[in-house]
């Protein structure tokens, strides 16, 4: 099918999702290092550089992130999860970005990967052959 990537988490559990805030956010039960309560407040501040770019763009942050996914090949398809109609039909509108390289670079030089406070994913051990978590 030509697809060798499926990237999940696009929206970084809707922290791309463009509503996300401190106060918004319960940094004590979300499990997501993304969220815990010593790295929301870089990851919110990164988000608004993007955030930035998406305006000068005239698109909506979620946009930008899924068209960032589909400009770094086309054989990487962004998974997209929603929960409103809304979402679905403004995610669908970044099949209408093109970002030329130098807007890839640029978002990428705003939120370097080395930049970014914790995973998208809770601390798992396992025991006894299932996961429990941190």
């Amino acid at each position: 099918m030509g697809i060798d990537v499926v990237a999940f988490g696009t929206l970084a559990h809707g922290l791309l999702g463009g509503t996300w805030s401190k106060e918004k956010v319960d940094v004590n039960n979300t499990g997501v290092p993304l969220f815990s309560k010593e790295n929301i407040d870089k990851n919110l501040s990164l988000i608004e550089v993007l955030r930035e770019i998406a305006v000068e763009k005239q698109i909506t942050l979620p946009q930008l992130a899924i068209a960032w996914v589909l400009a770094k090949g086309e054989d990487i398809i962004p998974l997209i999860g929603a929960r409103r109609v809304s979402q679905l039909q403004n995610s669908m509108e970044s099949l209408d970005v093109h970002l030329s390289e130098s807007d890839v670079k640029r978002i990428e030089e705003a939120i370097p990967v080395n930049e970014i406070a914790g995973g998208s994913f809770p601390q798992m051990q396992f025991k006894n052959g299932m996961v429990v978590h941190q």
